[in-house]
């Protein structure tokens, strides 16, 4: 199995500016040594490790943990996609080992359509030609400017963060259901099974979440979803263990070889890590059989 998601951080260094002190569950250093001893017992056998910082300084740390820990199979960085110079800066980020994507903080941003901006343009070709992810850490709100970019540029391979913060708690599915459904009827566009119990009820079972990631198994369907923890995020509302068990619960219905690719080869190909999986299994062009489930 492969951790989709999943962040380090050590307070006070590497511009680190969150978790905040009143996070008091995440609010310390997580490095490899804490992931592993979480995941491995679980079978998690690699990870690719998100950014949480808006910091250049914080992604060449992250870089460097990726360089001398095999655990962590590839890297999804943060740099100024606006900056004037930001091309080029990508173009030197894509040639470091394990870079496989970036992400821009776009849930904290005061502009909602700042990621389909002429601004941000020059970079997001220069992504799609360097063959980075987009990891977009959206809200639903966000969603129809996120659709603009991703029909503009098909080559673009765009992953959505945790299916855009869904209001959970609130037992909402509107407007979130129909923006998805419409980004889903791109290929390009891929979706984490992640972060979902923070934006759950306290202590909510797998029946709240339950119509969301049907929704979200009817859209994508299990060719393009791809489970991630969120940790140490994860910790302030629940804790690894619990979260995947109740994520394979979640799924339990689908066969073996869909339930493989949410939960490993799926990742493998959206982040273009190579495969894993015997030859005549699953491929970018072969579609999963699996029961009772449409794209």
């Amino acid at each position: 199995m492969i951790d989709a998601h999943q962040h380090f951080w050590r307070l006070d260094r590497n511009d680190c500016a969150w978790p905040t002190p009143d996070l008091a569950a995440i609010h310390r250093d997580f490095g490899p040594a804490d992931l592993k001893a979480a995941a491995e017992p679980l079978g998690v056998t690699g990870s690719i490790l998100v950014q949480s910082q808006s910091s250049e300084r914080d992604t060449d740390w992250l870089l460097g943990l990726a360089a001398a820990e095999p655990f962590i199979l590839g890297v999804v960085g943060w740099t100024d996609l606006a900056a004037d110079d930001a091309p080029g800066r990508i173009a030197a980020l894509a040639k470091r080992p394990k870079l496989v994507g970036l992400r821009p903080m776009l849930q904290g941003l005061d502009d909602d359509a700042w990621i389909a901006s002429p601004a941000v343009a020059p970079a997001l070709d220069a992504m799609a030609r360097a063959g980075l992810a987009l990891d977009a850490l959206v809200f639903p709100r966000h969603l129809p400017h996120l659709s603009d970019v991703a029909k503009q540029r098909p080559d673009l391979t765009i992953v959505i963060d945790h299916a855009a913060k869904p209001p959970i708690a609130e037992g909402r599915l509107d407007p979130w259901r129909d923006h998805m459904a419409r980004l889903a009827e791109l290929p390009q566009v891929w979706c984490k099974l992640s972060g979902l119990l923070t934006e759950a009820s306290p202590g909510a079972g797998a029946g709240e979440l339950e119509p969301y990631v049907q929704h979200l198994l009817q859209i994508f369907g299990p060719e393009r979803l791809i489970w991630g923890s969120d940790w140490p995020v994860l910790l302030l509302a629940g804790d690894y263990a619990a979260w995947l068990g109740m994520a394979q619960d979640l799924v339990a219905s689908l066969g073996e070889e869909a339930r493989a690719a949410i939960f490993e080869t799926n990742a493998r190909r959206a982040y273009r890590l190579g495969t894993a999986c015997p030859a005549g299994q699953i491929g970018s062009n072969s579609p999963l059989q699996h029961e009772g489930l449409r794209r």
